[in-house]
C-alpha cells in the first residue's frame, strides 16, 4: 500500500484539487478529493500570468506553491503520504514554438515544506525535452487503470478536452481533442464583468439556441485536421478566439453564445473521434471525466453524437469526474518517487518511455 497526495489545477484557474489516494499495484481508492478556491485577487493574476513581468512570476511562483501546500496538508490530514505528485498551475504551453517550451507554476520546493512530504512536479518538460509535446499526461495513467478492459474512450473535459483509446492491452492513441469548458466559461466571465465563471449546470445553453452555421465554421479551425499527437495551450481556444468569432458577448446574448459553444465543444469531440478513432478501433464506451461530465447540455449533445456508442462518466469506476486528473498526479508522483517511467509517446510523441518530474525531498 502507498498513500499519494495528486494535485492539479486546470486552464480555468478555478483553484487547486486535492486527491488523497490508497494505490495497491494496479489498484486504488480515492480517499478523499476537495477543490480549495483561488481568492479572488490570486486568480486574477494567474489569469493575467502571460502580461507579468519576471518578479511578479516569481512571486507568482512562491504564492501559488503556499496555496498546493496547503490544499496537501488539508487533504491529508494528518495522514503521512509518501508523495505528492503536483501538476501545477500552467501559465504557458508551447510544443509549437522554438524550442518547444512549457511553464507551470506552484514551486514544488514550497510544497514541500509546508507539507514536509516529497513532491514531484514539472513533469511536461522532460516529455517535451525527449521530443514530445510534453502533453496530455494523464494517458499513462488510462493505460495503467484501462488497458486491460475493453476498448474505450476516456475523454476528460476540462478546460482543454482530451481524449485516450484505452484498452485490449494497451493505450492506443491519445491526444487533446480542443476546447473543453475554456471557451463557455469565458463567455461567461465577460457577459457579467465576472460574476459569473461558468454555466453551472448548463442551464443557461439550455434556454439558448444554437447557431448551426457558425459552429460548422468554428470546427474548420486547422488544429481539429491535425493528426495526433498534438496538445493545445489554454489560449487557442480562449478570450481572442472568443472576440474573433462572437465579437463582444453581453448578457441578452449570453444563452445563445453559450448554446453555440456547448454544441462546438460536443462537435469537436465527435468529430475528432470520427476522424481519427472510430476509423480504426470498434469503442465499447465513453467515458467522461471533468467539470464537462457535469453539464447535462453537453453531455447530452456528445450522447446523441456518438450514438449507439454509450456514454458514462468515470464514477462509474470509483473515479470521481472532478478527481480524476487529480487522482491521475498523485500516481504519477508515485512512479516519478520509485524511478518508474510514467509518460505515454503514443500520446505525445516522445522518443520513449521516460520518469517524468522533478523531485524534491520532504
Amino acid at each position: 500500500m502507498a498513500l499519494a497526495i495528486g494535485l492539479m489545477s486546470g486552464t480555468s484557474a478555478d483553484g487547486v484539487t486535492a486527491a488523497l489516494v490508497d494505490i495497491r499495484g494496479r489498484r486504488l481508492k480515492v480517499l478523499r478529493c476537495q477543490t480549495y478556491p483561488y481568492a479572488p485577487a490570486l486568480r486574477r493574476r494567474v489569469l493575467g500570468a502571460p502580461g507579468l513581468s519576471a518578479s511578479e512570476l516569481s512571486r507568482l511562483n512562491f504564492e501559488l506553491g503556499g496555496a498546493f501546500g496547503q490544499a496537501a496538508r488539508r487533504i491529508g490530514r494528518g495522514r503521512q503520504a509518501a508523495v505528492i505528485g503536483s501538476h501545477g498551475q500552467t501559465v504557458w504551453h508551447g510544443p509549437d514554438a522554438s524550442p518547444p517550451n512549457t511553464l507551470q507554476l506552484a514551486e514544488p520546493c514550497v510544497i514541500a515544506e509546508r507539507a514536509q512530504t516529497p513532491v514531484a512536479a514539472d513533469f511536461r518538460t522532460r516529455d517535451m525535452a525527449a521530443g514530445g509535446e510534453g502533453a496530455p499526461l494523464v494517458p499513462a495513467f488510462d493505460e495503467f487503470l484501462f488497458a486491460s478492459g475493453p476498448l474505450r474512450c476516456l475523454q476528460n473535459i476540462g478546460g482543454i478536452g482530451n481524449v485516450s483509446v484505452a484498452g485490449l492491452g494497451r493505450l492506443w492513441t491519445a491526444f487533446d481533442t480542443g476546447p473543453g469548458n475554456s471557451l463557455m466559461d469565458e463567455a461567461a466571465r465577460q457577459a457579467t464583468a465576472g460574476r459569473l465563471h461558468m454555466d453551472k449546470d448548463g442551464r443557461l445553453a439550455r434556454r439558448g439556441r444554437p447557431d448551426e452555421r457558425l459552429v460548422a465554421r468554428l470546427l474548420g479551425d486547422a488544429f481539429f485536421k491535425r493528426r495526433p499527437p498534438k496538445s493545445l495551450d489554454k489560449g487557442s481556444f480562449g478570450a481572442a478566439f472568443l472576440r474573433r468569432h462572437f465579437q463582444r458577448v453581453t448578457p441578452a446574448r449570453l444563452p445563445d453564445v453559450l448554446a453555440t459553444l456547448n454544441l462546438f465543444t460536443a462537435r469537436s469531440i465527435a468529430e475528432s473521434y470520427r476522424r481519427f478513432i472510430l476509423p480504426r478501433h470498434s469503442v465499447r464506451e465513453v467515458v467522461v471525466s471533468g467539470g464537462g461530465a457535469l453539464n447535462p447540455v453537453l453531455m447530452e449533445h456528445l450522447a446523441r453524437l456518438l450514438a449507439p456508442v454509450p456514454v458514462l462518466t468515470s464514477e462509474r469506476f470509483g473515479l470521481p469526474v472532478m478527481a480524476k486528473e487529480a487522482v491521475a498526479f498523485a500516481w504519477l508522483g508515485l512512479r516519478a518517487l520509485q524511478g518508474r517511467s510514467n509518460n505515454c509517446p503514443q500520446a505525445t510523441g516522445a522518443r520513449g518511455r521516460r520518469i517524468l518530474g522533478k523531485l524534491v525531498p520532504a
